[in-house]
């Protein structure tokens, strides 16, 4: 094989450094851009919030005076001095062998704690600074189990059935598994666990350690007041005919039960108010509140957006070290400090170029769906991102950066970038409709239909192409199952 060289002329992209950061940045959320920045912050010595600088440049221009005024202070200043030692000497010459006080000394210690006490008058919360706890279930049902007269016995029993409760709230084993836990020597029976376990379903929330909705429905309909209206009709309709509730068979419950459809309706009401799946108020998960990027507001009856500048720290590049950086010098100290400058401009023409880039993004969408600000999601506006691409001059990639984990306040509320984007339907005059507009449209109609014949797909499809949206009962039901809504036969309700 014979080695030749060649000369070939070709173009290739190459990420350089400062173009793999500004892409990073552009699709940090905001909270992962706080966490940027403060990296930035800690590891540059050239970066310094620029509130402190402002702070400390506003010092100085209160220490620059003139120099008579500076002169006339000093001579005040000493003079100040003279007066204030001749009156100390003066004091000490006649100080008295018991000196009157102000306060007693309970007013001070009151005997209630080991410290001094504070501030009367101050109105500061004491819990301000502790953290927010929240217990589980598991946490719940061990605090009320300490707190009832157990045997130790039962206690390890009570414990044992605890450990088996799932975070909805029901049991996850068998009391077979429960009695295979406890010491082999207890020999506990059977029995003995169910009589634990039936006092744990009895404690907050009740119906916990049920082994399946029934058995908590019927919990919590035992520990209601016998006085209670319809009680014994819903005892019996949950025992034995919850499946009939389950599909709407109301006809043949009412049959069944031997009651009026207003009285089915009344025991049914009370059956809605309980809560079949007890654990799901202690669920671990906390809300995740968003931040906007951006906010859109109507200014003299045009739309005007507006950068949120708190959601990141204003930087700047420190003056003092920037002073430090000598052209010609080549040393150690030098190199690190211009590498560090050169890093904190790369780093603010990043951050700029992504402000600038988000606002831009979002002033073409604002364009776009102007309806929707104004009338809501039923004037929601087709809109692809390739559209916006080619609006603002970027490629459609940076759009899709900038458009993730960005979320932008209206007054209809706060929603991400990528909400205002959808496909497109073709209507019956030629025309477009957003298919957020649609799944609007249909939430509508479904809020209005006739809860004793609700609206199937087919009816749903056969409205929409009614009013010019040519749309089949497949996408139909794509749609509605994307909201979360039921389907026509479980919608049916008792008027």
């Amino acid at each position: 094989m014979k080695q030749s060289l060649q000369i070939r002329l070709g173009q290739q992209l190459t990420m350089t450094p400062q173009l793999q950061q500004a892409i990073r940045l552009l699709q940090l959320s905001s909270l992962d851009l706080q966490t940027e920045i403060q990296q930035a912050l800690d590891s540059n010595l050239m970066l310094e919030v620029a509130e402190d600088v402002e702070a400390r440049s506003d010092e100085a221009a209160l220490s620059v005076k003139e120099p008579q005024e500076a002169a006339a202070e000093r001579n005040d200043h000493d003079s100040d001095i003279e007066h204030e030692a001749a009156s100390v000497q003066n004091e000490r010459e006649n100080i008295p062998d018991e000196l009157p006080v102000d306060s007693d000394w309970q007013d001070v210690y009151d005997g209630s704690s080991s410290y001094s006490a504070g501030d009367p008058d101050s109105q500061r919360d004491l819990f301000e600074n502790q953290a927010d706890s929240e217990d589980g279930l598991r946490e719940h049902l061990s605090w009320q189990a300490n707190l009832s007269r157990f045997s130790e016995r039962d206690a390890a029993i009570a414990e044992a059935i605890i450990d088996a409760i799932r975070e909805d709230g029901y049991l996850g084993c068998s009391l077979e598994d429960i009695q295979a836990t406890l010491p082999p020597d207890w020999e506990v029976e059977a029995d003995e666990i169910e009589v634990v376990l039936h006092r744990i379903q009895r404690f907050d929330p009740v119906g916990v350690a049920a082994r399946d909705p029934q058995e908590a429905l019927l919990i919590q309909l035992r520990v209601l007041d016998l006085d209670s209206p319809w009680q014994e009709k819903a005892r019996e309709l949950v025992e034995k005919h919850l499946d009939l509730l389950v599909n709407r068979q109301y006809a043949q419950l009412m049959r069944r039960i031997k009651l009026s459809e207003e009285e089915l309706k009344a025991v049914i009401t009370l059956i809605q108010g309980l809560d079949p799946r007890p654990g799901s108020q202690f669920s671990a998960q906390r809300a995740q509140y968003v931040i906007p990027d951006v906010y859109v507001r109507k200014v003299r009856g045009v739309w005007r957006v507006e950068l949120n500048r708190e959601t990141a720290p204003k930087i700047r590049i420190n003056n003092y070290y920037a002073s430090l950086v000598r052209r010609a010098d080549n040393s150690a100290d030098n190199t690190t400090l211009r590498n560090h400058l050169q890093e904190a401009r790369w780093f603010l023409k990043s951050l700029q170029s992504r402000n600038e880039t988000l606002v831009k993004v979002a002033n073409c969408i604002v364009k776009h769906q102007q309806g929707f600000l104004e009338q809501g999601e039923e004037a929601m506006q087709p809109l692809v991102l390739r559209e916006v691409a080619e609006e603002v001059d970027m490629h459609e990639s940076t759009i899709s950066r900038i458009t993730t984990q960005k979320y932008m306040h209206t007054p209809r509320g706060t929603f991400e970038f990528k909400y205002f984007f959808s496909s497109h339907v073709q209507t019956a005059d030629g025309g477009e409709c957003s298919a957020t507009a649609i799944r609007a449209r249909i939430r509508r109609l479904i809020a209005a239909e006739d809860a004793r014949r609700p609206l199937s797909d087919s009816k749903l499809a056969e409205i929409l192409r009614d009013e010019g949206i040519n749309v089949a009962r497949r996408t139909v039901a794509k749609y509605r199952e994307a909201m979360s809504i039921a389907s026509s036969t479980e919608r049916k309700r008792l008027a």
